[in-house]
């Protein structure tokens, strides 16, 4: 028997658009269950067992939370996704640039209200990514398109952790 679906770990259906609320309290009604402590007095192999359950949910819920790893995650239930294909994305290579020197420029700047600018700006296109890959990752016939989502889904929530890092830098 494998491991079971992340998404039926929480008594979910596999799907793009989540309820992370519902997800982020099912994942703390299943942890307390799964808690190693609750088997402090019990046999080693019970133990072992708690352990692994409990580090199991903690993936699936990492995974299912995050839009990027959720989106890879729900391609490779459909079939093997390929590591790192040469992107053929022309288009988004120019906007990563574009980003990646606008970051740049603020960062030299220390331009604490042009950063928050940015990451709003962040936000959108996120939110436009997530839109777009929910109405295609489930369709044969779209696969290449979600993937090239998938992967500027993950282009993105890389940079917007660096919008992060740059925004606690310059409060600093």
């Amino acid at each position: 028997m494998g491991t079971p679906c992340h998404f039926a770990l929480f008594d979910l259906q596999p799907g793009f658009n989540l309820d992370l609320d519902l997800l982020a309290t099912r994942y703390r009604e299943l942890a307390r269950s799964v808690h190693p402590d609750r088997f402090a007095d019990a046999p080693e192999a019970e133990q072992r067992v708690a352990l692994e359950r409990s580090a199991s949910l903690n993936d699936a819920y990492q995974t299912l939370k995050n839009a990027p790893k959720r989106a890879r995650y729900l391609l490779a239930l459909k079939g093997e996704v390929p590591l790192e294909v040469t992107v053929q994305d022309p288009e988004f290579l120019m906007q990563q640039m574009q980003w990646r020197e606008e970051l740049e420029d603020l960062q030299d700047d220390a331009d604490l209200a042009g950063v928050a600018v940015f990451k709003r700006r962040l936000k959108v296109a996120q939110e436009e990514l997530n839109e777009s890959f929910a109405a295609c990752w489930d369709d044969a016939a779209q696969r290449e398109q979600a993937e090239r989502l998938m992967r500027r889904m993950q282009f993105l929530d890389k940079l917007s952790y660096e919008v992060r890092q740059l925004e606690e830098r310059l409060d600093d």
